[in-house]
């Protein structure tokens, strides 16, 4: 089954949420979607993971039993970034394809979805192998998706990162009035000039095109707290589709590595070695290519080139979240030091920039890849 004929009309609940006060307007959505819940019986969770938007889950009797609607709120300027109506068709693709939650309706300022049974990931569980294997896995087969017919579909990537550009232009043009609105100890002139980032995507761009990376079907923001575990069926779920698209492969699996550093204390030391690299890579090496009609059989060779990819692919996303951290810090009303958090993405895309640049196959041979694990 292909993109085309999974996308169908969704309801539209013409209402407004109070972020600040929002149970009276979630029960007057509840009363379209869930009509025979009595209102005095619904309960509501307020999730506090999140750094973008605001999650309420809404259930009868316990979160946990089946007919749980989460309620998303819209972040802050969020659609300045944020396209949300192919949000809405991701979320559409994800579901037919067995990937993902239903998605209920939209309202004005957000979405109503399934909630996915089972746990939040956690760092530890996250390096366990039984479960970044399920995960490898799961990313295989998502990437393995076909696109609807018609033209080839271009990655995500510089498109998005551009228009992150242009924003931080224009935000770096305000009024320093306005700029004092950044929830963060550290100065505006940590962060590096406009001209600075400008040529350093273009940097980006030239070397990572010239990488044959397939454009796939991509998460694009695999953080921990977006991957549910359900330990009783033995699988996992992705949520949250606010940045899914088509995209480099390689970005993706890069990306979900740099996730593994965390995201209120970012710490690089937890980066996935090698070894763990190299087993995820066969993992999801094995899936990709069942999924995509291949013989399932992995090579060293095929590993370590994806490895390669990885590699550089992981500084785009390094990049790209720096880009998101500055805009967030402009506009968001949610308590993060998102600049702190720009900073610590941006450094450690400079700090190994010229070593994965620089990575080739020559240099990682299959007998010198297996020695430095």
């Amino acid at each position: 089954m292909d993109g085309q004929h999974v996308r169908k009309q969704l309801l539209h609940v013409d209402i407004h949420i109070d972020k600040n006060e929002p149970r009276k307007g979630i029960l007057n959505l509840l009363s379209r979607l869930r009509p025979h819940w009595k209102s005095q019986d619904i309960q509501m969770k307020t999730f506090t993971e999140g750094i973008t938007n605001q999650l309420i889950g809404c259930y009868m009797g316990s979160l946990q039993e089946s007919g749980c609607v989460l309620v998303r709120l819209y972040g802050r300027m969020t659609e300045l970034y944020v396209n949300r109506d192919r949000e809405v068709e991701m979320f559409q693709v994800f579901h037919a394809h067995g990937c993902g939650p239903e998605i209920y309706c939209s309202f004005e300022n957000g979405i109503c979805y399934e909630f996915v049974q089972g746990t939040v990931l956690d760092d530890e569980l996250l390096r366990q192998p039984s479960i970044y294997r399920l995960i490898a896995a799961e990313m295989g087969r998502i990437h393995s998706i076909l696109p609807k017919c018609g033209p080839p579909v271009e990655p995500l990537l510089w498109t998005k990162m551009s228009h992150f550009l242009t924003l931080v232009q224009s935000d770096i043009d305000n009024s320093p009035a306005e700029q004092q609105c950044t929830k963060s100890s550290e100065t505006l002139q940590d962060i590096p000039s406009f001209e600075t980032l400008s040529a350093e995507m273009e940097s980006l761009k030239r070397h990572l095109s010239h990488i044959n990376s397939p454009t796939v079907l991509c998460h694009n923001d695999l953080l921990t707290k977006n991957i549910i575990y359900n330990h009783k069926e033995g699988v996992v779920k992705f949520i949250d589709y606010e940045y899914a698209d088509y995209n480099y492969q390689a970005f993706d699996i890069g990306n979900h590595f740099n996730e593994f550093a965390g995201v209120t204390d970012v710490n690089y030391s937890l980066y996935p070695s090698r070894e763990l690299q190299r087993d995820w890579l066969t993992a999801y090496l094995e899936s990709y290519k069942h999924g995509t009609g291949r013989e399932v059989t992995v090579t060293e060779a095929e590993v370590t080139q994806l490895y390669i990819q990885v590699c550089k692919f992981s500084l785009a996303s390094n990049f790209f979240w720096g880009l998101w951290a500055i805009l967030q810090s402009r506009y968001s009303s949610i308590d993060f030091d998102f600049q702190r958090y720009a900073m610590a993405r941006l450094n450690y895309y400079f700090e190994k920039k010229e070593e994965y640049f620089g990575l080739t196959i020559s240099q990682l041979t299959c007998s010198t890849f297996e020695g430095k694990l």
